[in-house]
């Protein structure tokens, strides 16, 4: 009785209320290190550029300061770890 109370009220506000799907959530380490470009691609920085840098090289430490981008194998796991990038 109560069920079939319930979805009728729910039909009379909205249709939606009953067919919609549950919400896809983003994976929180992913959102943390990678921004979505207009592209469709994604950057992160380079780890390791702030810690111990004694001992490292001066052109290394110009690679690790760069902007990575994601390759064409990383894109699509990357979309389906964040939907709403």
């Amino acid at each position: 009785m109560f069920l079939s109370r319930l979805a009728t009220t729910a039909k009379l506000f909205s249709t939606s209320a009953i067919a919609s799907f549950p919400k896809l959530k983003t994976h929180s380490g992913t959102k943390k290190r990678w921004r979505a470009l207009s592209n469709g691609k994604f950057k992160r920085a380079h780890a390791a550029h702030s810690h111990l840098n004694v001992t490292k090289r001066p052109g290394r430490k110009n690679a690790l300061c760069q902007t990575a981008y994601s390759s064409g194998a990383q894109t699509p796991t990357l979309k389906k770890l964040m939907p709403y990038a």
